[in-house]
């Protein structure tokens, strides 16, 4: 018990782990698999960079500066996230729709298929124009 006492002691303050420092630790550990097989050295020193700059963030105490790094990494990974989502939809409606582009203002507009020659009314600016669905 005295152990855990102790490493409580000393971690007060500290930052802790985040998302960030467990993506780094995961991709770490993909490192450390790739360096058996493939490029041992540069995956071996690319893994052991990024385990100790994950200790490093873990330890640190400069708690403004550790959220700033989570907060840029949590909006990468949510940009990337929505452009997922986004061709993931589109695949989807693409089985039962088409999706055209207004040519003046740029609008997306969703047109059921199989409908044949049919004009298309923009619903932003008005601009009507011809599209086979």
């Amino acid at each position: 018990m005295r152990w855990r006492e102790a490493i409580a002691r000393f971690m007060v303050g500290r930052y802790g782990s985040d998302a960030f420092s467990r993506a780094m630790s995961v991709v770490a550990m993909v490192f450390l698999l790739l360096s058996w097989f493939v490029l041992p050295q540069v995956f071996y020193t690319l893994a052991l960079i990024l385990i100790v700059y994950s200790t490093f963030r873990m330890f640190s105490r400069n708690h403004q500066k550790r959220y700033k790094e989570n907060l840029f990494y949590t909006k990468q990974v949510d940009k990337v996230k929505y452009f997922i989502n986004k061709l993931k939809y589109r695949s989807s409606q693409s089985k039962t729709h088409h999706i055209y582009s207004c040519p003046q203002c740029k609008q997306k507009i969703r047109v059921p298929k199989g409908k044949g020659k049919i004009m298309i009314r923009c619903p932003k600016c008005q601009t009507e124009f011809m599209k086979k669905s």
